[in-house]
């Protein structure tokens, strides 16, 4: 089997995959712990992987911006620095062309990218047979390590837990109510109708983004409870991942939040409304709820989220129990 000591993850796609990612760290790094590990991730995505203790370096592919003349010199860049592996967990062209002329003496990813025929080793990606995510990014490096499978992992740093510590004087629980896609988002009547079936005693933290403060407010505003807290936009990735782990509960949507649950192990129950967990990307933390509408005709309506319901009923979030 081959040793190396200088190796590439590539995964530029949204930030749930680039946390999902983190699974291929551990796992090398435990395989390999004398080598230099480095990831890949689009522009913004970068801020989860700031002090983790197994990476050398995180490097970020700027795509909204002069795109393709930042992809070229993110390719000078990769060969300067003359990786002997280079695993790309993403199925698109981008991340094949710097996979296949990355100068590496072994590259993989999966089958489905349009450069796979110059990989030196490629697996199939196939979604809906219940397979999860980091099992597919598994077989991507079994060929030289084992079918053992490693749980993504995040690391919040001690200032991170100073930052949220003052939210953490009683019992609460953090929801993230909001997605890119409003199929896969529970709907706000839903979130109020779980805001007030929490315990009065209880503290809610509000979590999101900053674009997702009023979507917040409508639901604490709409919310008979007396302890809501909205903390959107105030926490960064790796803090909000800090305040996640001590809850008595978080509750998600089929997103990049149930990830970051995932990461360090938090409790989570996860709402899945258009999208299943057969498509791999249920939690991983050992304290786990999914719950979704089962026997809709209409569900899944794709692999992704739509911005509008197909057929304008939305009964896969509307008809969602809402389980403490």
């Amino acid at each position: 089997m081959p040793v190396f000591k200088n190796i590439l993850i590539i995964q530029t796609a949204f930030i749930g995959d680039a946390i999902l990612a983190s699974s291929l760290v551990e796992k090398l790094h435990a395989r390999f712990p004398e080598a230099a590990i480095s990831i890949l991730v689009r522009k913004g995505n970068e801020s989860i992987y700031d002090g983790h203790p197994f990476l050398k370096e995180t490097l970020a592919w700027n795509k909204k911006e002069k795109k393709f003349r930042n992809l070229f010199k993110l390719l000078r860049t990769i060969r300067r620095s003359k990786y002997d592996a280079v695993i790309n967990c993403h199925r698109f062209a981008s991340s094949g062309f710097l996979t296949a002329f990355s100068g590496a003496s072994h590259t993989a990813g999966y089958k489905e990218n349009p450069f796979s025929f110059l990989f030196n080793f490629t697996a199939r990606h196939i979604i809906g047979d219940g397979t999860h995510e980091v099992e597919r990014y598994n077989q991507l490096i079994e060929d030289f390590t084992d079918k053992t499978i490693f749980k993504p992992k995040l690391y919040p740093s001690a200032n991170d837990f100073e930052v949220i510590s003052s939210y953490k004087n009683g019992k609460y629980v953090c929801m993230a109510p909001a997605s890119v896609w409003f199929t896969k988002q529970l709907p706000v009547e839903k979130w109020v109708e779980l805001c007030n079936k929490t315990e009065a005693a209880t503290t809610i933290y509000l979590l999101g983004a900053p674009g997702d403060v009023e979507l917040c407010s409508t639901i604490k505003k709409q919310s008979s409870h007396t302890h809501i807290e909205i903390l959107a936009g105030k926490l960064s990735l790796l803090q909000s991942c800090a305040l996640m782990k001590d809850a008595i509960m978080n509750y998600v949507n089929d997103s990049a939040p149930l990830h970051l649950a995932s990461s360090v192990n938090a409790p989570v129950t996860a709402f899945f409304c258009s999208t299943v967990p057969e498509f791999g990307f249920g939690p991983l933390s050992d304290n786990k709820t999914v719950l979704q509408v089962k026997n809709l005709d209409c569900r899944p309506c794709g692999i992704h989220g739509f911005k509008a319901c197909p057929l304008g009923h939305f009964k896969c979030g509307h008809l969602m129990p809402t389980k403490l």
